[in-house]
């Protein structure tokens, strides 16, 4: 089993490609997008990770990282697509399910099929299997299925691929325990082996845990702001109880997981998921809050004619540049329903990808009213708060974050406001 075709070239199925060539296997990378191929094959990134460059460099020169439009005959196919959430907030997987369809002519008897991609419980059984029936093999005799969730966080994605305990589920005993030998070859963590639909559940279960921690963060930054309360200092002085773990507020939860893996709990059993369900809409109804905040002190606090907000941040967390479901591009859309004038800036993307967005510091302080930090990029807590005054009209900072240095801002002569902060205000 050395031979691998990765199905789906993003933030996972890439690294996972570089880390199994890493290791010893001849990996074929697949992906539908032919500029990502081509730029791949001149080893040129389309994703932002640190590290990430000279890992492809290392694995496509050792000869053992190749990539393609089309899939190739292999020990092992890992499908690593998309599985994102629809407006009617159902999972769509029909790329999970083209993925399984797109290597059915290549599996031959003795391959595995892994399923890394993070889906609803019964994915493997009721999307993938069908699917795989149209090779003419006997499921679980002849051919091997598994699902392996990913367990990552963009920006320690090498590190955590290795370190992290990892779960196998596979449709029978033998599928599980094909699929532990290939991740024993790089992973440190423990392996442990279950069925497909407890590994699929125990995944969603992870970020519907974290989503509903930080939606109660939300509600008590929500509170606090009424009360004449710092959140921040709440909750840290909350947590020096041994049994207490608040997570931190924020202006809405972003990334492929967090903020879409709930709904495919809450989706398959609405009566049931009630938890579930409102934490999403109280994490989803954090930018809103956000752009009323910032209107009002705009407007009502400072009563300012023609105001410019400079908005710091497009991705959905620090030092990344995946701003896949982030909380700044719904804001931005509140911000065009309002007719707020703004520019944003992210020094982690040097391409423009939306509206309203600049490529230098420089174009979204100047002439702006407030400057307001939405991802916690180590750039913004190293900015020099004078030099950002000197190219503003008001000095107002509004940290979404709690990441910037408030003695150093209200030093340099800002308005610091922070969210879920009003006890110095």
């Amino acid at each position: 089993m050395k031979n691998i075709c990765v199905i789906g070239l993003g933030y996972i199925g890439l690294p996972t490609s570089i880390i199994f060539a890493k290791h010893g296997f001849h990996v074929h990378g697949m992906d539908v997008n032919e500029e990502t191929v081509r730029n791949l094959h001149q080893k040129q990134l389309h994703i932002e990770e640190p590290g990430l460059h000279e890992a492809l460099t290392a694995a496509v020169d050792s000869g053992h990282l190749t990539f393609g439009t089309t899939p190739v005959e292999a020990d092992v196919f890992i499908i690593a697509v998309p599985s994102p959430i629809m407006d009617n907030k159902t999972a769509d997987l029909d790329y999970v399910r083209s993925a399984t369809r797109s290597i059915v002519p290549y599996v031959q008897t003795g391959n595995l099929v892994v399923l890394e991609s993070t889906v609803p419980p019964r994915t493997v059984e009721d999307v993938m299997l069908p699917e795989l029936k149209e090779t003419g093999l006997a499921i679980g005799s002849d051919v091997y299925v598994a699902h392996s969730p990913e367990r990552v966080i963009p920006g320690k994605i090498f590190k955590e691929l290795e370190a992290n305990d990892r779960i196998v589920g596979g449709i029978n005993d033998a599928s599980g325990q094909r699929t532990k030998e290939i991740y024993q070859s790089f992973v440190q963590g423990a392996i442990h082996v279950t069925d497909a639909t407890t590994a699929e559940m125990a995944k969603v279960m992870e970020n519907t845990y974290r989503d509903i921690n930080i939606a109660f963060a939300n509600e008590l930054a929500q509170l606090s702001e009424a009360m004449g309360i710092n959140v921040w200092e709440a909750i840290q002085l909350a947590n020096c109880h041994p049994r207490v773990n608040i997570h931190q507020p924020g202006p809405g939860v972003g990334g492929h997981c967090i903020a879409v893996d709930p709904w495919f709990l809450a989706e398959r059993h609405p009566d049931t998921a009630r938890m579930i369900t409102q934490a999403r809409h109280t994490n989803d109804d954090m930018p809103a809050f956000t752009a009323d905040k910032i209107w009002h002190i705009l407007h009502n606090e400072y009563q300012l004619d023609q105001p410019r907000v400079a908005l710091l941040g497009l991705s959905f967390k620090g030092n990344v540049d995946d701003m896949r479901e982030s909380p700044s591009l719904k804001i931005m859309e509140h911000f065009n329903r309002m007719q707020i004038d703004y520019t944003v800036y992210d020094p982690h993307m040097t391409d423009v990808r939306v509206p309203h967005q600049v490529t230098d510091l420089q174009d979204a302080i100047d002439g702006a009213s407030i400057v307001v930090v939405v991802t916690d990029h180590d750039a913004f807590k190293a900015y020099d708060p004078a030099e950002i005054g000197q190219a503003m009209t008001e000095r107002i900072v509004l940290d979404t974050k709690n990441c910037l240095h408030e003695a150093t801002w209200r030093a340099a002569g800002f308005d610091f406001i922070r969210l879920g902060d009003t006890k110095n205000r």
